[in-house]
């Protein structure tokens, strides 16, 4: 089984550590435990594969240069022209590709469209409503030519995965079929997490990831500050880095818990665990002002690491976490009640403990990578015999 894997987002380096990139070596791993032979194609391939994912051949897209918002769309629109090329080339091979995999991107359609032509199987994974999140949190220039792309690209596809029933809308309100979608959460990969949290040490709230505005972390520094007044030891890891650091960095000196705080920074994904293991709960918030449509990496990586976890309310994270079992949630924007929920953790650690072995359990048992995998090649209908005989067509 040949699959050919693309991916021209341009703030996404296939072999980087940021949450997207995670989700690419992933699902590469996961085709890789299915024997496949897998294919990349990214304009982003700067850095080395993880040894397990030496396998995967890379072939690497023109570069997308900065520049301003209409100069980007320009090149992301251009960047269809590099990967139908490469597409065509694979015309001529003697055993072509059984399955065209995207990851999808603005302004990216070429892929799906010659999947479309050629006649071969076609998985679009949308992780996000692209548009309207570019236009919300940064600028989107030929929006027209943006929305045309979509529609050309998801009515083109096989077969669509969605992260989260909110991004399916998305899909489907931009020319998919409902036949075409389906929901399908993100997951973990238990060789990553071999052993759970040990709870060593003071009371340690945590959060991981990218540190960008909509997941509320002002509201994590202030609930971090009545936390203290109860638990005066209590200790705060943040694990990564992004634009929002400094705002809360200078937050936290104004309540004076700075000193109370540890960043890392940004870290590879192989050390994630070890940070994990650090801590006593693993947080998820989000604004209640902001739509939703995440599929959280970080709660899976919570869960698999043996943490109970505390969401907004928001979405359908709720139906995640078994309220009260593995994860407490509570009302997006309420500081006391976030406050509250910590606070009932530390001073039961017994209870914690046994929340963060059924979080592990839980996910290990329903939300693992090759369950992904197996879940997409199946709905593409590949993967199960050879597509076209042991020597090619």
């Amino acid at each position: 089984m040949r699959i050919a894997y693309i991916s021209t987002d341009p703030g996404i380096p296939v072999f980087g550590c940021k949450g997207a990139s995670i989700h690419v070596q992933e699902m590469l791993r996961a085709f890789l435990t299915k024997g496949a032979e897998i294919t990349i194609f990214s304009p982003k391939i700067d850095d080395d594969p993880p040894a397990d994912l030496a396998a995967v051949k890379c072939h690497r897209l023109p570069e997308v240069p900065k520049g301003n918002a209409a100069q980007r769309a320009t090149h992301l629109m251009e960047l269809n022209d590099s990967v139908r090329d490469v597409f065509e080339v694979a015309d001529k091979m003697a055993t072509p590709f059984d399955l065209i995999y995207e990851r999808h991107a603005l302004f990216a359609h070429a892929a799906m469209c010659y999947a479309r032509s050629a006649e071969i199987p076609s998985v679009l994974e949308v992780n996000a409503p692209l548009i309207d999140e570019q236009m919300r949190h940064r600028s989107l220039d030929r929006v027209d030519d943006a929305i045309l792309s979509t529609i050309h690209a998801f009515e083109s596809a096989n077969h669509i995965v969605a992260v989260s029933p909110e991004v399916a809308d998305y899909v489907t309100l931009h020319g998919a079929s409902d036949s075409q979608v389906q929901v399908i959460p993100n997951a973990v990969n238990p060789d990553r997490f071999p052993s759970a949290a040990t709870f060593e040490g003071p009371f340690r709230i945590g959060f991981l990831g990218t540190l960008k505005p909509w997941h509320d972390l002002p509201l994590i520094a202030e609930a971090f500050a009545i936390v203290r007044q109860t638990i005066p030891d209590a200790e705060l890891l943040i694990v990564g880095d992004g634009p929002e650091r400094s705002s809360l960095e200078a937050q936290l000196k104004k309540l004076g818990i700075l000193d109370a705080t540890q960043f890392t920074g940004a870290v590879p994904a192989d050390e994630v665990p070890t940070w994990l293991n650090k801590m006593h709960v693993g947080l998820a918030t989000y604004r209640g002002s902001d739509s939703f449509y995440f599929s959280p990496l970080k709660l899976y990586e919570y869960m698999a690491a043996g943490l109970p976890v505390v969401i907004s309310r928001v979405g359908n994270l709720q139906d995640v976490i078994v309220e009260g079992t593995i994860g407490l949630s509570v009302p997006p924007d309420d500081v006391q009640a976030l406050a509250d929920a910590l606070i009932g953790l530390a001073t039961a650690p017994n209870r914690a403990k046994t929340m963060g072995r059924a979080a592990r359990d839980h996910v290990l048992a329903t939300h693992t990578w090759d369950n992904v995998a197996e879940r997409i090649l199946k709905s593409a209908g590949v993967g199960q015999e050879p597509a076209y005989g042991e020597t090619g067509w």
